[in-house]
């Protein structure tokens, strides 16, 4: 029964041999033929039972690559290799060893069943096949030992030899079905494998084309936002402006932000007036004239707050305005330009601030300056007039006010700076009006210069005449205390040194102005100068009228009369010059290096002409009242030659005439050496 089973399955499962192989195990020799030689199959490691396909765990799925390769893969290559129809049945060649089988587990040729041989009742132990092959002595070949044996003698150990290696034949049938299982899950993984890979690469093309996409896409988006980006900005006002200019500090950061503020509104603007319809012109628009409002509430305030310290006693405005107001002058512009009339309150709030800022400060400085000691020089130091009577009647600290002396290095000073109040009320010494005088305008220059710089550069939206007028109406209180104070000091005075030096300091006052650029103050510079020059011409009036009366008090005959201021016996005859050509000359040195660079239009020349003719015709009166004529002459001479050794050294077009005109009167008399 055994048997029959070995043969079904065989039939069934067994792979045929390959037709390369031989079917002779051993060669050909006398062996006996046991479990021991039983032949194996080529190129087949020997297998246990274990190789079943419960080794596997029961999946192929889950072996790995290595362990997917089962043993006697060579073998399964081979029969796979091997031609068709070129294996022989296992079942023939085992009928063709043991002999026929038994009936009913194989077919004749023409399908009759074939009887089953007898059981032999011996099993010969050894067997000699007498050099033949195993076929051909088992076809029975003449000439053999296998002819004499008994029938199925020699097949009764091949079968159970056989019986015995049944089980390795089996476990090589289950190790064999393991790896087809294993080769089946193998390629399963390799098709689902290769199925996987063409998803990925179709992703993957996916990709590639939604990646070209996307850049085509952000190129026409950086071509958009090329065109439409300025535009769009424009209408954007950023939320950090809007919280700066809302809720932050004004400062550097505060203007910036209302400049982007004001740009953004222009460009609003802008777009509205050009009759393009823009929708989101429309939305901003109302958001920005609220900020724009809230912008000009904090302007207002902030600049109150600074006009209100400006009326702070003992404050610096100027310190002020630099620090404070000229720092954010843009505010005020943005100002004037969305509020007009608040602008126009906030200026004349300004205004009113800085006229009072001015003239009260002005005023205390005049009052420092009123306590400095001048000279008194009234009518009784005329040219003409009696030095030693002078004395007599009017004691006090000797001064030559005919003598210019070092009072015109006051106009090559180099000290710009104008005098301290402090220092002005502690000085004890004695000064001309010079002095004062040039204090006073220094300070005004100085202070005129820089509220003119400020409201030209803070009122930058109003036009030239309106900040003269601003200007005007800041200092008209202080120009009219400066006019007041040199009436005062000049009104009765008769320096007319003292007087020139303040024309010539207002001179270079409105020199200074024009290289500073301020010519709001001219008018206060011409006033001054009115004021002057009148002055100068009635002092030069009042000498020439004190040399006319002293001319008028000389005999006009030699016998008797006075021919000198003190009318001694002593004078009468001397051919000395005369004290009064002395001052005179002095007088007229001073005059002229006060106006070496005077122009024609000055009354300078015509007022040393009538001081030089009152001043001759007492020459040639002091004269005739000598007898002699040859000391006559020399009188004259004498005079005329002082003059001109006092005035040799003066430079201009007046000291050359003048210096010419006494040279020739001196030359035409005949006097020996």
């Amino acid at each position: 029964m055994w048997l029959e089973r070995f043969s079904g399955q065989s039939s069934q499962s067994t792979p045929a041999p390959s037709p390369n192989r031989s079917f002779s195990p051993a060669p050909r020799r006398s062996v006996q033929l046991g479990p021991s030689t039983l032949p194996r199959r080529p190129g087949l490691a020997p297998r246990t039972s274990s190789l079943s396909a419960s080794s596997f765990g029961g999946s192929a799925d889950r072996l790995p690559v290595a362990a997917r390769i089962p043993n006697g893969t060579s073998l399964r290559h081979e029969l796979s290799n091997a031609p068709a129809g070129s294996v022989a049945d296992p079942s023939e060649v085992l009928e063709g060893i043991l002999g026929t089988l038994t009936a009913g587990h194989g077919d004749s040729a023409n399908g009759v069943p074939e009887q089953s041989a007898e059981r032999p009742t011996a099993l010969v132990e050894d067997i000699e096949y007498g050099g033949l092959s195993l076929e051909d002595f088992a076809a029975g070949a003449p000439g053999t030992e296998a002819d004499d044996a008994a029938p199925g003698t020699a097949e009764i150990p091949v079968i159970e030899d056989f019986e015995t290696e049944k089980d390795k034949f089996e476990d090589l049938h289950k190790s064999i079905l393991a790896c087809d299982q294993v080769l089946n899950s193998v390629e399963t993984y390799l098709t689902s494998f290769r199925a996987d890979l063409a998803a990925v690469s179709s992703e993957i093309e996916h990709l590639q084309n939604r990646s070209t996409q996307l850049n085509n896409k952000l190129e026409n988006r950086k071509a958009v936002e090329k065109v439409l980006g300025p535009e769009v900005d424009a209408f954007v006002l950023p939320p950090a402006v809007v919280r700066k200019i809302t809720e932050g500090t004004v400062d550097d950061g505060w203007v910036k932000a209302l400049e982007e503020l004001d740009k953004r509104s222009r460009v609003i603007e802008a777009k509205t007036k050009d009759g393009r319809d823009v929708k989101a012109a429309q939305d901003i628009r109302p958001f920005v004239e609220d900020v724009s409002t809230k912008a000009v509430e904090r302007i207002r305030d902030y600049v109150v707050a600074q006009i209100k310290a400006l009326r702070s006693p003992n404050i610096n405005a100027q310190a002020i305005q630099q620090n404070a107001l000229l720092r954010y002058k843009n505010v005020f512009g943005f100002l004037s330009t969305r509020q007009p009339q608040l602008a126009e309150e906030i200026s004349h709030a300004y205004i009113n601030t800085m006229r009072w800022y001015y003239s009260s400060h002005f005023l205390r400085y005049k009052s420092a300056l009123d306590k400095l000691g001048l000279y008194t020089v009234d009518q009784t130091d005329a040219i003409a007039v009696d030095p030693a009577s002078k004395r007599s009647a009017k004691p006090g600290t000797a001064h030559d006010i005919f003598t210019i002396g070092r009072r015109g290095e006051i106009l090559r000073s180099g000290n710009d700076g104008a005098l301290p109040s402090s220092a002005a009320e502690e000085d004890k010494g004695m000064h001309y009006l010079e002095v004062p005088f040039r204090a006073f305008n220094l300070a005004l220059v100085d202070n005129a210069s820089a509220e003119y710089s400020f409201l030209t550069e803070f009122f930058t939206k109003q036009p030239f005449h309106a900040t003269n007028r601003k200007f005007t109406d800041v200092f008209q209180p202080t120009f009219q205390l400066g006019q007041e104070m040199v009436r005062h000091v000049i009104e009765s005075t008769l320096d007319a040194l003292g007087v020139l030096l303040c024309v010539r300091l207002t001179q270079h006052s409105a020199f200074e102005l024009q290289r500073r650029k301020v010519p709001a103050m001219d008018g206060h510079i011409n006033a001054t100068s009115m004021l002057l020059w009148p002055r100068f011409q009635q002092i030069i009036d009042a000498h020439c009228d004190s040399i006319r009366k002293l001319t008028a008090s000389l005999p006009g005959k030699p016998a008797g009369s006075a021919l000198s201021l003190t009318a001694s016996p002593a004078n009468t005859q001397s051919t000395a010059p005369h004290p009064l050509t002395q001052r005179f000359a002095n007088f007229t040195q001073g005059i002229l290096s006060l106006s070496s660079e005077a122009g024609d239009d000055e009354p300078i020349s015509h007022s040393l002409g009538r001081l030089r003719a009152d001043f001759e015709a007492f020459l040639v009166k002091l004269s005739k009242g000598i007898a002699d004529a040859r000391k006559r002459e020399r009188l004259l001479y004498n005079n005329y030659s002082l003059v001109c050794t006092i005035l040799g050294d003066m430079e201009g077009k007046m000291a050359e005439e003048l210096k010419r005109h006494f040279a020739d009167r001196r030359d035409a008399l005949d006097v020996d050496g």
